[in-house]
């Protein structure tokens, strides 16, 4: 599957557009993970803690993003974004979009 985040892919054309389609999940800090990112928030520098958690909620979301596509019969998204918001303190929803769409190599 072809992902960008341009609204075009060089080399190939666009014949079909599916939609958008979307991942989306929703992730929360366990009191493990709140404690010791606090401590490396005291400490300062590279909050590897926070890191991973935000690294693994955006490849989930990413990955349903494309089981989604795929679902439409897409072999390729364009426009790809994310956003992400707090739902509730500690709570965060991370969404992966997108417009599917089937392409074809230009010969």
């Amino acid at each position: 599957m072809l992902v960008t985040t341009s609204t075009f892919l060089d080399g190939y054309k666009v014949p079909q557009h599916l939609g958008i389609i979307r991942g989306i999940t929703v992730r929360s800090r366990g009191v493990g993970g709140s404690f010791m990112g606090g401590l490396q928030t005291i400490v300062g520098g590279r909050n590897t803690i926070y890191t991973e958690l935000c690294e693994t909620a955006r490849e989930e979301a990413y990955q349903l993003m494309l089981q989604h596509a795929q679902q439409h019969g897409a072999n390729a998204v364009i426009n790809m974004r994310y956003d992400a918001n707090e739902v509730i303190q500690g709570v965060t929803e991370v969404l992966a979009y997108g417009t599917a769409v089937v392409v074809e190599k230009i010969a």
